[in-house]
């Protein structure tokens, strides 16, 4: 047996029925559309109820979308305490490994939550001001970068 020898078994590949190609191919003249009407010229778009107010018209509209928005992935000082040894260099690779960073795409702002008594260098894209004060209370110091 050659790859070119080899074949579907009878009745395994069913050919496409061509509709609308005259009486004689069996789906003439209607072309299983039934009679005239909207669906059998051109359908209609989805989530359309028959000219009834569609449901995303009919919701109230709450609110807006800040265009300026930054989503960031939030570090708290009490989480630093417990990963990290004194005088540690903390920057977005350190907190990646430690897995106090998940996504590599988001910038991090590091928040005022905890106490802190060891001194770290910390270089985040941000940080809150009670955060920075801590920091340096300690001995640390923050680089927003």
């Amino acid at each position: 047996m050659k790859l070119h020898s080899l074949s579907s078994n009878p009745g395994a590949r069913k050919e496409k029925h061509r509709v609308g190609r005259g009486h004689a191919a069996g789906k003439g003249k209607q072309a299983g559309k039934g009679q005239s009407g909207q669906n059998k010229r051109h359908g209609h778009r989805p989530g359309f109820e028959g000219g009834q107010t569609p449901w995303f018209r009919r919701l109230p509209k709450r609110g807006f979308k800040n265009v300026n928005h930054i989503e960031y992935q939030i570090v708290s000082l009490s989480s630093l305490e417990a990963k990290f040894d004194a005088n540690a260099v903390i920057d977005f690779e350190a907190l990646y490994q430690s897995k106090l960073a998940r996504n590599k795409n988001l910038p991090i702002k590091l928040l005022a939550n905890g106490k802190l008594t060891k001194k770290f260098t910390i270089k985040v894209n941000a940080a809150s001001q009670n955060a920075i004060k801590m920091v340096e209370q300690a001995g640390g110091k923050v680089e927003v970068i």
